[in-house]
């Protein structure tokens, strides 16, 4: 068998790790500026933790916004924990960075996109095209970078 570098895997850890260093630094200094995430994640994922009611409200997958408030954010190695505020709710979930499809900052145009190998046959748009209509997007050209396309 001949061995080969999994380009892919390499990289989806590596956006992870800078997810996870962003986080980090918002937990410890909080968000800076116009900064702000929306981060989709796939609610199936087994070592996701949320309520009931948002598992069945969000069965497939979830976006949630990290921008005016939140509290709680605690980081660490395999995923972090925030409380957000859902209907004057405040909720804890607990969000593994394997089980993270999108991670978009619109401020500055920044978005990554995981996928997977059933979403090549049906990509998803990219985040940075669907916060077209949002008032918070700024000026300027964006770019997610899929890595999929790299892959044999």
């Amino acid at each position: 068998m001949t061995r080969t570098i999994d380009y892919g895997t390499l990289m989806h850890r590596a956006m992870r790790g800078l997810i996870q260093e962003v986080l980090s630094d918002i937990a410890e200094n909080g968000l800076p500026g116009q900064h702000h995430f929306f981060i989709t994640f796939d609610t199936l994922h087994p070592d996701v933790e949320i309520a009931d009611w948002l598992s069945d409200r969000y069965p497939e997958e979830m976006t949630i916004v990290m921008q005016h408030w939140f509290d709680n954010l605690d980081v660490t190695d395999d995923g972090f924990s925030v409380t957000l505020n859902f209907g004057d709710q405040p909720e804890p979930l607990y969000v593994p960075y394997d089980s993270i499809r999108t991670f978009v900052d619109p401020s500055v145009e920044f978005g990554l996109r995981f996928e997977t190998q059933e979403d090549e046959d049906s990509p998803a748009p990219t985040p940075v095209e669907d916060l077209d209509d949002d008032a918070d997007k700024p000026d300027g050209d964006g770019e997610v970078v899929s890595l999929d396309s790299f892959r044999k």
